[in-house]
């Protein structure tokens, strides 16, 4: 996991770490054979992208003490399920995207036009 690469051919960077995100909950959008949603583009939150999600059964803007999740809010960095990343791309409420800190294995479910169309500037 250490040498984890970028969707353009770099290490793989920090997505973020207030709040803590990723599937190990590392700051990374690293992945593995447990992460099924495969939490893998690491994307700064809107509030169209929030409402999407809930309205999809996942919500994350609601606060989960139980399992130490404060809630996102709009400007939060978080891995996002490349799967979902691609339905609200669809449903044209994608959020931006950090290309450094989005994994590589990304690019199986998503093209990286697409991502680069995304990307956070």
């Amino acid at each position: 996991m250490t040498d984890a690469k970028n969707v353009i051919d770099g290490n793989l960077e920090v997505c973020c770490t207030s709040p803590v995100t990723g599937f190990y909950r590392d700051g990374f959008c690293r992945t593995g054979g447990q992460d099924f949603g495969s939490h893998v583009i690491c994307a700064q939150v809107t509030s169209e992208f929030l409402e999407f999600t809930k309205s999809r059964g996942n919500d994350l803007s609601t606060p989960a003490p139980d399992f130490n999740f404060p809630g996102l809010k709009p400007g939060d960095r978080w891995c996002l399920c490349a799967s979902r990343w691609q339905e609200a791309l669809e449903a044209g409420v994608a959020p931006p995207v950090i290309l450094s800190a989005t994994h590589a294995r990304a690019l199986e479910v998503v093209s990286l036009e697409e991502l680069k169309k995304h990307t956070l500037s």
